[in-house]
């Protein structure tokens, strides 16, 4: 009888686990090593493009890669997918162009091709984010020749991506002295501003029928906030450790605030019925460091915590037709630092 209660526990507990992450049926493991994020599916969904550091594919900070999703699930930890990016400077925010045979991302090569180095520790502890000015924006073969240069100007960026309709990129960019939100067209061409308030306005993607955007955004406040966050700028440097989620129109109007949490809500995407949102938040943590992912309606009422499991979940995103989910998350590392990508099956 014992057994038989010891067994029937067991049970119990995996089906409980199973319903905290309902929505992610068959959650599988497709890195392994390194810290890999930003994973974003191509337009037919079979591929992903995503960065990564994984020191045993001789990397000494973030490359590009094309990840082919049932390869890498049928080779687990042996496939070492190609890389697309120059193998130069350091690299972020990759995304397919409309045709699928061409990425755009974001790189500092062209400031040299070491990598830059990292934020020195503060005295403080605070956590910054470098913002490097050699950061522009490039869209490349799968063979990782540059085709083109969209952004050539001094200062930071990048955070690119394509609209649904594959006629306009939306990035961030310090081409008016703060971290504004621009787009411009696929060519590059007629690069307009589209935010104005102090803060960090970055992570953006567009709603499923391209008229909205979604975004994380700080905005300090006080006299004293605004002082420090000019001065981290100056040094090319933002924390992220205060911001919530914004939508505005393509347009630059109809500016709303979604979240009101506290603390770091960010990565953004929106659900492919264009109502919800799902973005990565620490807001419940009692630590700081502990991100899980959550979805809440576009209005800002409906907040349902998506992931329950390890202490970082980042960077999901929907394939176009709503049934799997892409996302990073530190789970299943062995104790390691290793943040991984993981796919899974969506359930409403």
């Amino acid at each position: 009888m014992k057994h038989a209660l010891l067994i029937t526990a067991a049970l119990f507990a995996a089906v409980s686990l199973s319903a905290q992450e309902r929505h992610l049926a068959n959650i599988r493991q497709l890195t392994f090593g390194g810290d890999n994020a930003e994973a974003y599916f191509s337009p037919d969904g079979t591929l992903l493009t995503f960065q990564s550091n994984n020191p045993s594919w001789g990397l000494n900070c973030d490359q590009i890669f094309e990840m082919n999703i049932e390869v890498a699930l049928q080779d687990t930890s042996d496939y070492r997918p190609p890389m697309i990016s120059t193998g130069k400077g350091r690299t972020t925010c990759s995304f397919y162009m409309p045709d699928g045979d061409h990425i755009l991302y974001a790189s500092t090569h062209e400031g040299g091709y070491a990598c830059p180095p990292d934020p020195e520790p503060r005295k403080d502890g605070k956590y910054l984010w470098s913002i490097y000015p050699s950061y522009d924006i490039f869209v490349a073969d799968m063979n990782g020749s540059i085709q083109q240069k969209l952004t050539d100007r001094p200062g930071y960026d990048a955070e690119a991506v394509v609209s649904p309709n594959g006629d306009k990129i939306v990035y961030t960019s310090t081409a008016s002295g703060d971290l504004e939100l621009w787009i411009m067209d696929i060519d590059g061409d007629n690069k307009r501003q589209l935010t104005d308030q102090l803060g960090y306005d970055g992570g953006a993607f567009f709603s499923p029928d391209g008229t909205q955007l979604v975004f994380r955004a700080s905005r300090p406040h006080t006299a004293e906030e605004q002082a420090e966050y000019k001065e981290l700028l100056a040094q090319g440097l933002v924390a992220p450790t205060n911001m919530e989620i914004y939508t505005v129109n393509v347009d630059g109007t109809d500016l709303k605030q979604i979240t009101n949490l506290g603390k770091a809500n960010w990565a953004p995407y929106f659900h492919p019925s264009g109502k919800k949102i799902i973005f990565s938040s620490n807001h419940a943590s009692k630590r700081g460091y502990d991100f899980h992912l959550y979805m809440i309606n576009v209005d800002g009422t409906g907040l349902e915590q998506i992931t329950t499991e390890s202490i970082f979940n980042a960077f999901a995103m929907f394939s176009r037709d709503g049934k799997r989910l892409v996302f990073s998350s530190n789970r299943n590392n062995g104790g390691t630092r290793d943040t991984n990508v993981f796919i899974a099956d969506w359930v409403e």
